[in-house]
């Protein structure tokens, strides 16, 4: 599987704003960590069987998979037969929930 690496302009802004309010007291430092540990996740691509076995690791449906992530049952569905591969964002957040688990991102 291929790694991607993410470089976004918004999510730099984002890191930066976040600088700021921990600067003044407003984000606390594990948060910031957390923040700065997100930001350069290295993601790799995901295969229909990983997607599934993360997904039923977790002990969710489909529908809750999608809602956690933000995107529609269809597209797990998708996702999960091979039919379509995760993104950016939705690829970012499945990377996530494959180190730290479902909590991470509720």
């Amino acid at each position: 599987m291929k790694t991607k690496k993410f470089d976004s302009r918004i999510i730099d802004e984002m890191h930066e704003t976040a600088r700021g309010l921990h600067r003044i007291g407003l984000i606390d430092k594990r948060r910031m960590n957390e923040l700065d540990a997100f930001r350069h996740l290295d993601i790799q691509e995901m295969t229909p069987e990983k997607i599934k076995s993360l997904r039923e690791k977790e002990h969710v449906s489909q529908a809750v998979f999608a809602s956690v992530l933000n995107t529609s049952l269809s597209t797990v569905q998708k996702w999960e037969i091979g039919e379509k591969r995760p993104s950016g964002p939705s690829l970012k957040l499945l990377s996530l929930i494959e180190k730290k688990g479902l909590a991470a991102v509720l």
